[in-house]
C-alpha cells in the first residue's frame, strides 16, 4: 500500500513501525541516553524507538526536544523515519538538524498500523510504502 504525505524532513529510510496514538515529547518521554521511552503514562513506555519507523500523531513539550532527538541521532538510538499526521516545529527541527526523514499530512488509519509493520519514508517523493498491509 502506498500513501501520498507531505515532506517535513528530507530522506528515505525504512525499518519497522513502532505505532502510538500518543503526542511525544522528546524532553521526558525519551531517554537521550537509551533511546526508551520512560513516561509510565506513555502507551510507549518501556519500549526502544532506535531504528523503527516512529509513528505518532506529533509532538509535544519544550523545544529543548529538538536538541534531545539530535542527540539521540549521534548517539545512534534515533528513529530511521519519523511520520506524523501533523508535525510541529519542534519535531520538524529536531529531524531536519538530525538528518531523519520526517512527513506529515497523512491519513490519521495510521495510528492503527501494528507496531513491526515494515514501512519505508520517501519523504522526497511524499510517498509512504506500507509493506504487508491490505
Amino acid at each position: 500500500m502506498e500513501i501520498k504525505c507531505h515532506k517535513v524532513a528530507s530522506g528515505r529510510a525504512s525499518g519497522p513501525a513502532l505505532v502510538t496514538k500518543d503526542a511525544i515529547s522528546f524532553l521526558g518521554n525519551v531517554d537521550p541516553e537509551t533511546g526508551m521511552v520512560v513516561d509510565p503514562a506513555h502507551e510507549l513506555f518501556g519500549q526502544c524507538i532506535a531504528g523503527k519507523v516512529l509513528v505518532f500523531p506529533g509532538g509535544k513539550g519544550s523545544t529543548v526536544g529538538s536538541y534531545v532527538i539530535y542527540q539521540l541521532k549521534k548517539r545512534d538510538l534515533a528513529p530511521v523515519a519519523m511520520i506524523n499526521i501533523r508535525s510541529e516545529p519542534i519535531v520538524a527541527v529536531g529531524a531536519i538538524i538530525s538528518g531523519i526523514p520526517l512527513v506529515d499530512r497523512v491519513a490519521e488509519k495510521v495510528l492503527r498500523l501494528k507496531s513491526g509493520t515494515l514501512i519505508e519514508v520517501d519523504a522526497d517523493r511524499g510517498l509512504v510504502r506500507i509493506f504487508g498491509a491490505d
